[in-house]
């Protein structure tokens, strides 16, 4: 059970960087390392590969392959670990997977094998360990930086404060030389007040001397500001709680912040002299397994007249069904009578304000139906038994008359893990999440998917936050026409946005 070498090398088998834990000769590696990628069958599935002399363990790492070469004896799950490891360390190491990170940092990653890997044989090691040891931190060194930092910056301080005082001595000398008397002595002798002194506007004039300095503690700086945490707080966690300042409690971990997507990703809409604007907002939560855990939608409709011989009018919404919704009419517009819904002022002598938008109607929608859910999300991981899992991602739009832009699906995944993506999708990997963007989603391009394989099991991939902007209502609200209040209709022009608050599989 010997690891012989570990190598990164090219798809082509071009070696960039190889340690030997063995005395093999440099011809030897080359060789096998040229020969490895003709080994590998079409479409296989797997991460090995042997002659008749040695085994090749791999892992694809973008355009280059990372391995290790054993002998056919060594135990492979051991070594699927000590390549896992490898993999996770020169991922930290490196800002890319490219070759010319690679050769800038041979040497770190030279080292970082030679932590994981000796004499052949794995090390019990964890990645913060191999981490800890390259960094090679200093605990005596990280105080005495601390202090000379303190001291720093209470010499500037002592600077500033010398500074002032002088200066202030210096305009209290003038003062006397010019026959002013100073506010402290201005009273003296038993005459009257002196005349007001307006001070130079240059500098604003408190006191002619500064009372003397308190004396100040072994450290200073910004430690004992209230909500941040300073040089004092960190020298003292340093020290152990041995410096005579009060610790402050850590703050408590944020939760992960829900997808947004702003929806200036939009198109604008040329606005005429009658404009209706409906926004919307949606936070839904489902399960995982199917069905509705939360369900809610809510809406206004914003009114901007900015010609006031059009601000007598009345706003007709389409004859639709809107019995899931609950409506709520501005204050000073008259209730919905009828089957007809129209938004129009109680007094109708009255008109609407020119040149300021009106919030004029408010809706509230909640519901269990899965079927009122704009886009439907399916993440389905799939364990491979080692750690890892396969994870199927798809998406479906359910209401095909909106046009969905810039759709954000964030799926969690384990710290420093590495996706590998079946397929071409735009994605990335940022914050311990992977992430997957679509630019547009509508009834052209409805749906879609992709697999990836990752570290982790089922759990480890949830909550998914979904994130999008659309162009539309989500409950078909609409204004059919507007209509003057004297008689005859008018244009108007109309906007339909629809954001997501929360959009969660849990």
């Amino acid at each position: 059970m010997v690891v012989l070498a570990a190598s990164i090398c090219t798809r082509s088998g071009k070696p960039l960087l190889s340690r030997q834990f063995r005395p093999i000769p440099r011809s030897r590696i080359d060789s096998l390392l040229a020969s490895f990628p003709k080994l590998i069958p079409v479409n296989s599935q797997h991460t090995t590969v042997e002659t008749a002399d040695v085994r090749f363990v791999y892992q694809p790492f973008e355009e280059l392959y990372v391995l290790l070469i054993t002998n056919k004896a060594s135990n492979i799950l051991q070594d699927i670990s000590t390549l896992s490891l490898l993999v996770r360390l020169i991922s930290s190491l490196t800002p890319a997977m490219s070759e010319p990170a690679i050769l800038h940092h041979s040497f770190d990653l030279l080292c970082a094998f030679d932590e994981v890997v000796s004499l052949g044989y794995k090390e019990n090691v964890s990645l913060s360990q191999v981490r800890n040891v390259l960094e090679g931190e200093s605990h005596e060194e990280k105080i005495q930086e601390i202090i000379a930092r303190n001291k720093e910056a209470e010499a500037k301080e002592e600077l500033k404060r010398r500074a002032k005082q002088l200066e202030m001595q210096r305009r209290e000398q003038q003062r006397r030389a010019q026959g002013v008397p100073s506010s402290m002595g201005g009273m003296a002798g038993g005459y009257s007040p002196a005349p007001r002194f307006e001070a130079p506007q240059v500098n604003e004039y408190r006191a002619p001397s500064p009372a003397p300095a308190a004396p100040k503690p072994a450290f200073k700086g910004a430690g004992m500001k209230l909500g941040k945490k300073g040089k004092q707080s960190e020298l003292s966690s340093l020290l152990g709680g041995e410096a005579d300042v009060e610790p402050e409690p850590e703050p408590e971990p944020e939760p992960e912040p829900a997808v947004e997507v702003s929806a200036d990703v939009l198109e604008k809409v040329e606005q005429e002299s009658v404009h209706v604007t409906i926004k919307e907002q949606l936070a839904v939560s489902l399960l995982r397994d199917g069905g509705v855990q939360s369900f809610e939608l809510k809406g206004d409709l914003d009114l901007r007249i900015t010609d006031a011989a059009l601000s007598k009018l009345r706003l007709t919404l389409s004859p639709k069904d809107y019995a899931d919704l609950q409506f709520k009419q501005h204050p000073n517009v008259a209730k919905f009578a009828g089957a007809e819904k129209v938004i129009a002022l109680k007094d109708p002598s009255r008109s609407f304000p020119v040149g300021q938008g009106l919030g004029v109607l408010r809706w509230r929608m909640t519901s269990k139906d899965e079927s009122n859910v704009p886009l439907s999300v399916t993440v389905w991981p799939q364990p491979r038994g080692d750690g890892s899992s396969d994870v199927a991602v798809e998406y479906e739009l359910e209401a095909p008359h909106l046009t969905l832009r810039n759709v954000v699906i964030s799926i969690p995944i384990p710290p420093n893990s590495l996706p590998s993506v079946t397929g071409e999708a735009d994605w990335r990997a940022e914050r311990n999440a992977f992430v997957w963007t679509i630019d547009t989603v509508d009834s052209e391009n409805p749906s879609g998917s992709l697999e990836f394989k990752c570290e982790g099991d089922a759990d480890a991939f949830f909550p998914v936050s979904v994130g999008f902007a659309a162009a539309g209502s989500l409950a078909d609200v609409d204004v059919a026409k507007a209509t003057l209040v004297e008689g005859g209709d008018t244009t108007f022009s109309q906007e339909k946005i629809l954001t997501v608050d929360k959009y969660e599989i849990v």
